[in-house]
């Protein structure tokens, strides 16, 4: 598989994985993959981020045997008028925004051991914002799964919580090479 190479700034690029793209076997297969390297973890709910870790969360939740997932929004819904929030700013997202998770909803994480999935882990902004999150609300995160992360910026943001994280790949970031090309950056 290759991925779109997309500029972010003039001095950053970034390999593009849209997932909901992805194809309903690509997901299948992926969260399959991933939910046996969380199975260890004995979680009882998975959490994602939306919209692009919901497929991901929906076929690790499958394939664990579990019948719920939960979403953190970064959109204003009106159902969550009274929602619990974090800030957050992304890489992807030029403004600040904030997760957003349904009140009605607490009863499915408080108290459990959750696997919070994402489809790339890159900066750790939005990974991190949930682990905060589901912290403050009384949940339980025992394991962070990703299709891939990229570079390694999201190790120090995480700090100790980058452990945590298990993924099926790596990519890299990419800066111009002065030539007119790119050039892979690992660390990020």
């Amino acid at each position: 598989m290759s991925l779109p190479i997309v500029p972010l700034r003039d001095d950053l690029a970034i390999a593009l994985l849209i997932t909901v793209d992805m194809g309903v076997a690509f997901m299948a297969t992926a969260g399959g993959e991933l939910a046996e390297q969380l199975r260890p973890h004995h979680v009882d709910v998975v959490a994602t981020v939306a919209t692009m870790g919901i497929p991901l969360a929906v076929e690790v939740t499958r394939h664990l045997g579990l019948d719920h997932y939960v979403t953190l929004h970064k959109t204003p819904k009106i159902h969550l008028t009274d929602a619990v929030s974090e800030p957050v700013t992304s890489i992807t997202t030029a403004q600040p925004q904030r997760l957003l998770f349904d009140r009605a909803r607490l009863g499915d994480v408080v108290g459990k051991r959750v696997a919070l999935v994402d489809d790339v882990v890159s900066t750790g902004a939005s990974i991190g914002a949930a682990l905060r999150l589901f912290r403050r609300v009384g949940a339980e995160v025992v394991v962070i799964g990703s299709l891939v992360t990229e570079a390694g910026t999201w190790r120090g943001a995480l700090g100790e919580d980058a452990a945590l994280v298990r993924s099926l790949g790596a990519i890299p970031v990419f800066h111009p090479d002065g030539h007119g090309g790119l050039v892979e950056d690992w660390a990020g």
